[in-house]
C-alpha cells in the first residue's frame, strides 16, 4: 500500500513538473489546479500569434513617448508637441535645437510638468510590474500591490506628519515618514503571516488586510482629531493620492527604485512564471517556494512603500495593467513585465492628465479616477472568475 502512494505521489509531482514546463514555454498557466494547492490561476486564453516582442515593446514605448509629450503640452497654457521636444532637445545640447521660445514656457515644462509626468510613468509603471509580481507569488488574479498593508502604513505615516506639522526633514519629512510607516506595515504583516517558519498565501493575504484595516483605522482618527481643517484636507488629498508639486528631487529615489525592482523581477521570471503552475510543479523543479516567496514580498512592499511616499495612495493601477498585458502578451513574466512597465506608466500618465483638466483650475486626486476605473474593472473580473 506505501509503495503504491508513493508512486502515486511521485506520478503527480511528475506531471505537475510537466504542467509548468508547459506554462513556462507557453507563455500561460496551468488551467488546472494542483490537489493541496491554491486555486488554478491563469485562466488566460493561449495567446494567439501576434508581433514579436521587440515590436511590441517598441509599439509599447511610443505610445508612453505620446502620452509623455501629451501630459507636458496640456495644460492651462497649451504648448505644441514640438515645441515641447524642441525644448527638450535645447535642453540636452543647445545645437539639437534653437531657441523660439519664451522662458516662461521652457520652465513650464521644464520645472513644472516634465517632473509631474515623469514621476506619473515611474508611478505606474512600478505599480504595474508589482501588482504581476504579487498575482503570480499568491495565484490570485485579484491581488493588488495594496493588498499588503503597506499603503496604510505609508497613510499613518503621512498623516502624522502633516496633522502634527512635523519638519524635522524639512521637504523630505513626509515623503520618509510614509516610507517608515510602509515599511513598518511590512514588517508586522511578515511576521504575522509567519508561522512555523513557513509563509503561506492565505495567511499573507489575512495578515494584510487585517493589517490594513487597523491602519486605516489610526490614520483617520489622526484626521477626525486634527483642530486644524487644512491640515486634514491636505491628509485627506494625500490619502486619495495625487502628484501635485512635484519636483525633480523627488522623482530620482522612486525612479531608481523601480528600476532596480523591476530588473531584479526580470531576472527571476522563470520562478514567477513556475509559481504559476502550483507549489509542487514549482518545488519539483527545484525552487524553494517559501524562501523565494518571502524575498520577493520584500522586494515588492519595499518597492510599493517607495511609490506611495510620493505619491499617495493610487489603487487599482496593479489590478488592472497585469490583465490588460495577459490578453495582449500571455503569462510570460519575461515578456509580460516590461510590457506592463510601459502599458502602466502610459495608463497613469493619461488618467493624471485627466484629473488635472476635468475641472480646471481644480484638480480630482487621481486615485479617484484610478478607482473609478479599476472597480468596475475587478467587479467584472470577479464575476468573470465565477463563471
Amino acid at each position: 500500500m506505501t509503495d503504491a502512494t508513493d508512486a502515486t505521489k511521485a506520478t503527480g509531482a511528475t506531471e505537475a513538473a510537466r504542467t509548468a514546463g508547459a506554462a513556462e514555454a507557453t507563455g500561460t498557466a496551468g488551467t488546472t489546479g494542483i490537489k493541496g494547492t491554491e486555486p488554478a490561476f491563469g485562466a488566460v486564453p493561449r495567446r494567439r500569434p501576434g508581433p514579436p516582442l521587440p515590436l511590441t515593446l517598441a509599439l509599447l514605448a511610443l505610445l508612453a513617448a505620446a502620452t509623455v509629450t501629451l501630459g507636458v503640452a496640456v495644460g492651462s497654457i497649451g504648448l505644441p508637441a514640438g515645441q515641447v521636444w524642441g525644448i527638450l532637445l535645447h535642453r540636452i545640447h543647445p545645437a539639437l535645437a534653437g531657441q523660439t521660445w519664451t522662458a516662461v514656457r521652457e520652465t513650464i515644462v521644464m520645472d513644472v510638468r516634465l517632473p509631474r509626468v515623469l514621476l506619473c510613468g515611474v508611478v505606474g509603471a512600478g505599480l504595474s510590474v508589482c501588482g504581476m509580481a504579487l498575482q503570480a507569488l499568491v495565484r490570485n488574479p485579484l491581488a493588488d500591490p495594496m493588498l499588503l498593508g503597506v499603503s496604510s502604513g505609508a497613510s499613518v505615516g503621512a498623516v502624522a506628519v502633516v496633522v502634527f506639522d512635523v519638519t524635522l526633514f524639512g521637504v523630505f519629512s513626509l515623503p520618509l515618514a510614509a516610507f517608515c510607516g510602509a515599511l513598518a506595515a511590512l514588517v508586522a504583516v511578515y511576521f504575522l503571516a509567519r508561522s512555523g517558519g513557513r509563509m503561506t498565501t492565505v495567511r499573507l493575504v489575512l495578515a494584510g488586510v487585517a493589517t490594513a484595516e487597523v491602519l486605516s483605522a489610526v490614520a483617520s482618527f489622526l484626521i477626525v482629531t486634527s483642530n486644524d481643517p487644512h491640515k486634514t484636507q491636505s491628509a485627506l488629498r494625500w490619502m486619495l493620492g495625487g502628484l501635485a508639486g512635484t519636483t525633480w528631487t523627488t522623482v530620482w529615489i522612486p525612479a531608481a527604485a523601480v528600476l532596480a525592482g523591476t530588473a531584479v523581477l526580470l531576472g527571476v521570471s522563470r520562478p514567477l512564471n513556475l509559481l504559476l503552475a502550483g507549489e509542487e510543479a514549482a518545488a519539483s523543479l527545484g525552487l524553494d517556494v517559501h524562501r523565494f516567496r518571502a524575498a520577493l514580498f520584500v522586494l515588492v512592499a519595499m518597492m510599493i512603500g517607495t511609490i506611495v511616499a510620493v505619491s499617495g495612495s493610487i489603487g487599482f493601477v496593479g489590478l488592472i495593467m497585469p490583465h490588460v498585458v495577459r490578453l495582449l502578451l500571455g503569462a510570460d513574466h519575461r515578456r509580460a513585465l516590461p510590457a506592463a512597465a510601459l502599458l502602466g506608466a502610459a495608463f497613469l500618465i493619461v488618467a493624471d492628465l485627466a484629473a488635472r483638466t476635468l475641472i480646471s483650475p481644480e484638480e480630482i486626486p487621481v486615485g479617484i479616477l484610478t478607482a473609478l476605473v479599476g472597480g468596475p474593472f475587478f467587479l467584472w473580473l470577479m464575476r468573470r472568475r465565477a463563471r
